[in-house]
């Protein structure tokens, strides 16, 4: 039995994460599951931490098309005007985040996930019939409703990569508390052992 087949639920689901009935119970895991659970849940996360950004991008790229319009900022929920000039020569502009001001732990972070192109397939699919390459040939209504789309996606993957991070953090701590209650050696994990 594997990590992820250990920590499925009754329904043979693998969960995404703690949530009510779905958190495993790590406890119950070994520490070679553990850590394969751990390293296959921040894979997931990965992977949908870009199509996170995807999903932004796209977010962002229709507010700017939408405040270049005469009529479009009008229709569009209120934000920061955004400076005059074609959308293609803002680009980088518009796609630029400003600095956070949240202080976060450093992780490594790939550009292109594994399953990267299914999630440039997956937002191509939420803009519906509104294309990047041609937003100025779509009314005002067909880009916010395919900004809702991926307002409302986004919202759901953000959730999902919350529960997929504090799985990975349920791992880490029981990892932690394992060596230093003494129930897993140093010893073992620098004879070869699998991180």
């Amino acid at each position: 039995m594997n990590a992820i087949d250990a920590a499925q639920d009754h329904d043979g689901r693998v969960p995404e994460g703690p949530g009510p009935g779905i958190e495993p119970e790590l406890e119950r895991l070994g520490l070679d599951q553990l850590r394969t659970l751990r390293r296959e849940t921040l894979e997931q996360e990965e992977d949908l931490s870009y199509l996170r950004r995807l999903l932004h991008g796209r977010m962002d790229i229709l507010l700017a098309e939408l405040d270049r319009r005469p009529d479009g900022g009008a229709a569009r929920p209120a934000g920061p005007a955004e400076p005059s000039g074609g959308l293609l020569e803002r680009l980088s502009a518009i796609l630029t985040d400003a600095p956070s001001t949240v202080r976060r732990s450093a992780r490594h972070v790939t550009l292109g996930p594994p399953r990267g192109q299914q999630s440039q397939l997956e937002a191509d699919a939420l803009m519906g019939d509104v294309q990047l390459a041609d937003l100025a040939a779509h009314p005002a209504a067909d880009l916010l409703a395919a900004l809702e789309r991926l307002r409302a996606h986004e919202r759901e993957v953000s959730g999902r990569r919350q529960r997929l991070l504090r799985t990975a953090d349920g791992c880490n701590a029981e990892i932690t508390r394992r060596y230093r209650d003494g129930e897993a050696r140093v010893e073992d994990l620098l004879a070869g052992g699998p991180l």
